[in-house]
């Protein structure tokens, strides 16, 4: 399957915190959900791919083009949101249009203008009037309206309500199907990426801790509650984090239809990529 975008080896440092050997690929036409807590690495990571954050070691290519070698070519086919992107307060949404049309050749009014009327925005008002769902809203319209080949966002849906995070998770669905486009979606709302998600890449304290498909994830993946004598009798191998409660523990398995073939524990609960996170961010092994 066709990568359009590949990150191999990437590593970054700060005083406090560094980016270990972040590998990963998107295939073309898919979404990745790209999930961890706060400052586990995904906006160091997506500035990278960006190119916004250049003194990186590593390799990062997309469409088979070296993004700091290849930047502007690049960039004219990408889709941005940033979590702390923002415009001009003082302009409207037709100023932006105006700006954007001599930035993107592939930038097109028609689009713009049909996203503004699905996201209710007044094309002649300030932004400054808007609230910030409504800021995210005129954020994600402009990254939609030039034809973006691969979407690279950064929490593209906080501040919006449930029944607008539903009609933007739509939309991206839509684009996919309408055009050759593929999408790496940072969020903490895990539930949306459970539905909209075709991979998901998980990075914790600066490393990969995994990257797999979102049926094999949820599919594969399940967590056992029980005793500490039946916890007793199941081995390291068979298992990946634990998490002891008052009454229980709470063991991350990898393969439930291994697991039970080997062990006499009848009940295997789903995982949600919240309990997947959770566990193995705070799990003992």
């Amino acid at each position: 399957m066709e990568n359009v975008l590949e990150v191999k080896n990437l590593c970054k440092k700060y005083d406090n915190f560094a980016l270990k050997n972040v590998t990963f690929s998107l295939p073309k036409g898919m979404i990745m959900g790209f999930i961890g807590e706060n400052g586990a690495g995904k906006t160091t990571t997506i500035k990278s791919i960006l190119n916004i954050i250049q003194s990186y070691e590593g390799e990062i290519k997309i469409f088979g083009l070296d993004n700091r070698k290849d930047d502007k070519t690049i960039k004219e086919d990408i889709g941005v949101v940033l979590d702390d992107m923002f415009f001009p307060e003082i302009l409207t949404p037709n100023d932006i249009n105006n700006i954007m049309k001599d930035i993107y050749k592939n930038w097109d009014t028609q689009m713009f203008n049909g996203y503004l009327k699905e996201f209710s925005l007044l094309p002649n008002k300030q932004i400054k009037t808007f609230s910030k769902g409504m800021r995210k809203k005129l954020e994600i319209a402009v990254a939609l309206s030039h034809h973006p080949k691969p979407l690279i966002l950064d929490e593209p849906t906080s501040g919006l309500d449930p029944v607008a995070r539903a009609e933007v998770m739509q939309i991206f669905q839509n684009l996919l199907e309408k055009e050759e486009c593929s999408i790496l979606l940072s969020s903490h709302i895990t539930t949306d990426l459970e539905h909209i998600a075709d991979y998901i890449t998980f990075i914790n304290n600066g490393e990969i801790v995994l990257s797999r498909t979102t049926n094999e994830l949820l599919d594969d993946y399940g967590i056992v509650k029980c005793s500490e004598k039946e916890f007793k009798d199941i081995q390291k191998k068979d298992y990946i984090k634990y998490r002891k409660t008052k009454y229980e523990y709470e063991v991350l398995i990898p393969n439930k239809k291994d697991f039970k073939t080997k062990y006499n524990i009848s009940v295997i609960d789903k995982i949600t990529l919240d309990e997947l996170m959770l566990l193995m961010i705070k799990g003992e092994e």
